[in-house]
């Protein structure tokens, strides 16, 4: 039974007749009650299954990070929501049931701060990645004081590391540490995020890498 918390006006949580009633975030919302399903799937209730697992897998790995990179794109939803929406339209490549992420596509940041021009990645000393980039402070926003966020995700053990306290755009470069991927390939990102944290690049697919 649902209850009213305002009067007949205002919001109310539990299901009255065929519509539910909840609050996310302090706003009010309803929906309409779901059908009980009947039935095989279809094929494309499967395919979307199928992707929706694949990228859930992926993205879940980089949940606190998402918060961040997609926090001028999270709008009546969080981060990690709005980068699961554009990456299931656009990084998944493939029939079904062979579906994979396209992770040259991905995109793990999201904003209107330029990257940096050149951004590469390749295997540094024993257990890091080592990134470079050229400064290209001066372009649109961008400015000495950008911080680089790097992102390193292991396939083979589902797992992530990252960091949004980089080297400065102006170094050209950082060392990453990701020690506990020794011996793995990996696929990896570069973008920034200004010093204040209000403005944020698109990231930059800088390459698979095979761990030392």
């Amino acid at each position: 039974m649902g209850k009213f918390s305002k009067g007949i006006l205002g919001h109310f949580s539990g299901t009255v007749g065929t519509v539910v009633g909840s609050t996310w975030r302090g706003i009010g919302y309803m929906r309409s009650k779901a059908n009980k399903k009947t039935g095989a799937a279809t094929q494309g209730q499967l395919e979307q299954q199928l992707k929706f697992s694949l990228m859930i897998k992926f993205l879940q790995t980089l949940k606190g990070l998402l918060e961040i990179t997609y926090q001028n794109y999270a709008v009546n939803m969080t981060g990690s929501n709005s980068a699961l929406s554009f990456n299931l339209k656009n990084a998944i490549t493939g029939v079904y049931p062979a579906f994979a992420i396209d992770y040259s596509i991905a995109l793990l940041s999201r904003g209107d701060l330029p990257n940096a021009t050149g951004p590469a990645a390749s295997a540094g000393a024993a257990g890091k990645v080592n990134f470079t980039w050229t400064n290209n402070a001066g372009t649109g926003k961008a400015a000495d004081t950008d911080v680089a966020v790097l992102i390193v995700y292991c396939p083979d053990k589902a797992l992530s590391i990252y960091t949004t306290n980089g080297a400065a755009r102006n170094a050209g470069t950082d060392l990453f540490d990701v020690t506990a991927f020794s011996g793995k390939t990996v696929q990896t990102w570069l973008a920034f995020i200004s010093a204040d944290g209000n403005e944020i690049s698109n990231s930059v697919f800088t390459g698979q890498v095979n761990v030392v």
